[in-house]
């Protein structure tokens, strides 16, 4: 599978302070690659050595081909940025924004009006396309950032909390805006606190502490290093005793939550078995038994020491 980024060996440090020690990974093409890590962990800086916002001290970033050190201008012609914090100018219009943003790549004026008029259509700006931007709500300011930065139709979009601080509706927006653009062929690097929308979105992600990366994988992979412990609900009809449970095969913890019997396991399948023979044996009709995989939240504060993000 193609590389559309691919980073080797990427430090940089200010001071005695290492913000990024020496990462190494890449970027599929076509993925979805969430860029994970607590407050000061080096997220904010690989992005910007990546977008070439700032410059690595060491290492080689190549981008879509190209070497962003060598050839930083013309890779930046290939992807799209979009930055935590708006960079649409608050004293244009959203018309003027994306005119202006056209005209930046090297788009003919025509060319430029034809995307701009199909881009604020798409993102349900139209009618609000002569209106100053310091008028927008945030939602709308970053569906119209969003829009700028794929003016070009670029092949990479870079992503920086992109629902940070919207409401519900306005980010549910924002990713299925999201989702559609990847399958339509947009790779996608997004640096995110959300662990939920990196579940929801990612095919894989990559977690950084301290600068070092730490893990990189998909989520469901990622959940199973830790799920060597498996957790197994179950709700039966009538009293099933806590004495009868602790005794199963492969039973490390009982414990109750409501109408529920929470059950750690080290073998899930043996566990299960051994549950509905005794549910059997004691005529108890199962209502419910599901098992549970650990959250990537729980991922995240395990690889991080229990760091919040």
């Amino acid at each position: 599978m193609t590389n559309v980024i691919t980073v080797s060996d990427l430090t940089k440090t200010y001071g005695q302070v290492t913000a990024v020690n020496h990462i190494s990974f890449s970027v599929r093409k076509g993925e979805i690659f969430g860029f994970l890590g607590p407050n000061g962990a080096g997220k904010t800086t690989t992005s910007r050595m990546l977008t070439g916002v700032i410059e690595p001290d060491t290492g080689r970033i190549v981008i879509l081909g190209h070497n962003m050190m060598q050839s930083p201008v013309t890779a930046k012609q290939l992807f799209g940025v979009v930055p935590e914090t708006s960079n649409a100018y608050p004293d244009l219009t959203a018309w003027q924004n994306l005119m202006f943003m056209g005209e930046l790549y090297g788009l003919s004026h025509n060319t430029a009006t034809e995307k701009s008029k199909n881009l604020l259509s798409v993102f349900g700006l139209s009618k609000h396309a002569e209106k100053k931007v310091k008028s927008f709500s945030k939602g709308m300011k970053q569906r119209l950032v969003l829009a700028m930065a794929l003016i070009h139709e670029p092949q990479l979009l870079f992503l920086d909390e992109p629902t940070s601080g919207l409401d519900v509706a306005s980010t549910q927006t924002i990713l299925s805006m999201l989702r559609e653009m990847n399958n339509r062929g947009v790779t996608i690097f997004l640096t995110t606190h959300n662990m939920d929308e990196a579940n929801s979105l990612c095919h894989r992600v990559g977690i950084i502490k301290s600068g070092d990366l730490i893990a990189i994988d998909s989520p469901e992979k990622l959940k199973d290093t830790i799920g060597q412990m498996h957790q197994i609900e179950i709700s039966v009809d009538g009293i099933l005793s806590e004495e009868k449970l602790v005794h199963l095969p492969g039973i490390i913890r009982v414990t109750r939550k409501a109408d529920k019997w929470i059950i750690s396991a080290d073998n899930q399948d043996i566990t299960i078995r051994s549950l509905v023979s005794l549910c059997e044996r004691e005529n108890l009709p199962i209502v419910s038994i599901n098992t549970v995989k650990p959250t990537l939240d729980q991922v995240f504060l395990q690889l991080t020491g229990g760091v919040s993000s």
